[in-house]
């Protein structure tokens, strides 16, 4: 049973954000949530209301990469010369089921002019968030996406950058094969439209960091089986969120549960079975959080509270349906054909070192070539020092120089 102060903290802080996020259900939200039930609807985010993002008819039939709506949008604050379109295309959720989601292409307008095709980079954000707001395809138009000076520092580079609404239309933050799968078709889109100056040769780089790294590292185990025909030369990513064992010793109940219990909600959307093993405390925090973006969910980790809490058995985490999904949104199973490259902080509390060290074993024991830089401070400060060392690392891939083959680990 959960402790009395943590229900009345998460009642208080529930009521706090319902205040602050306007939030509302479908139907009554007053009954909705002094009444909670497990009913799927409830727990996705609001829908914006631009018709952009609605599914065209039949779009089901259609193969996934299929481009069903485009848009030209002005990005504020670029200090690179280039034009964005936005792309509406097919994708596949984390059950094989067809779904739409958004993508931003982002093509500098200086020639390239070094030979072969422009190089295209999927970077993919650390969205980390719940709500339709939060995603780059609403974020970018406004001028208030996150790590830009990222973005900036790839277009500089003269390459093309594509970033996608990755979680999908659930905004399923955390959920690995939606991820992947979206990532992918996102470059498929992208490479199909020659009025971007992209070819289906052209060479790719996938990157992200933390929430970004669940994405990118999802699309290089994936792109073998589902996407072999994408040109993919390097991955690079840094701060994985690899297996949610290893999340729940460090982030359960500790300063990041926010974003931990964000991160369930977020796989709950893939795997709505999950409502069933959460308690009424567990549904209404879902419900307030349907919509927030993750400067409100972090804060959120200031009362610590463990899902323990917000479920209707203390030993959920052991539940056969808990662990049949954690499995299956654990990154590892499958080695990529693409090199990779990994960094990680040395004293990164949140994300430890310990998922990185085993998916680079488990990778290699698969035949992949993995670097993996083990680096100095947490998983703030190597996001800063981290990219411009994997951004390097990348760009040479995207240029011509094959990487080392094998595995190799360095130690900073």
């Amino acid at each position: 049973m959960a402790k009395p102060w943590l229900t009345s903290a998460l009642l208080a802080a529930t009521a706090t954000l319902m205040t602050w996020s306007g939030a509302t259900a479908h139907a009554d939200p007053a009954s909705d949530f002094l009444d909670p039930k497990p009913d799927p609807p409830l727990y996705l985010p609001t829908p914006l209301g631009d018709p952009f993002l609605e599914p065209t008819a039949g779009f089901e039939a259609t193969a996934p990469g299929t481009v069903l709506r485009t848009r030209g949008i002005t990005v504020p604050g670029l200090a690179v010369p280039s034009a964005t379109t936005q792309l509406l295309f097919r994708s596949t959720d984390s059950k094989n089921r067809p779904i739409a989601a958004a993508t931003s292409v982002i093509v500098p307008t200086e020639a390239w002019t070094d030979g072969g095709p422009r190089p295209v980079v999927s970077y993919n954000i650390a969205i980390d968030s719940l709500g339709n707001a939060c995603a780059p395809s609403s974020t970018l138009p406004k001028g208030t996406v996150a790590e830009e000076d990222s973005i900036e520092s790839l277009l500089a580079r003269n390459f093309a950058v594509v970033v996608t609404d990755y979680q999908g239309p659930r905004q399923a933050y955390s959920a690995g094969l939606v991820s992947g799968h979206t990532v992918l078709d996102s470059l498929r889109a992208a490479l199909g439209r020659s009025e971007l100056g992209l070819t289906a040769s052209s060479p790719i780089g996938i990157t992200g960091y933390s929430g970004g790294a669940i994405a990118s590292g999802w699309a290089a185990q994936l792109a073998p089986s589902y996407a072999p025909e994408l040109n993919i030369v390097g991955v690079a990513f840094g701060g994985p969120p690899t297996d949610y064992n290893i999340l729940h010793k460090s982030l359960n109940g500790q300063i990041g549960s926010g974003l931990y219990l964000a991160a369930s909600t977020g796989l709950a959307r893939e795997y709505p079975e999950l409502l069933r093993l959460y308690n009424a405390n567990g549904l209404r925090l879902m419900q307030v959080n349907k919509d927030q973006c993750a400067d409100i969910l972090s804060y959120q980790g200031i009362f610590m509270l463990p899902i323990e809490a917000l479920a209707k058995d203390q030993n959920s985490f052991t539940d056969p349906l808990i662990r049949q999904v954690i499995a299956e949104n654990r990154m590892g199973a499958t080695a990529p054909t693409t090199p990779i490259f990994i960094y990680q902080g040395l004293q990164d509390y949140w994300i430890p070192k310990e998922g990185a060290e085993n998916l680079q074993n488990e990778w290699c024991a698969g035949g992949a070539s993995v670097r993996l830089e083990e680096m100095p401070g947490d998983h703030s400060v190597v996001s800063g020092t981290g990219k411009p060392v994997a951004f390097a690392w990348l760009a040479e891939r995207l240029t011509g120089t094959p990487a080392q083959p094998g595995c190799s680990t360095v130690v900073r």
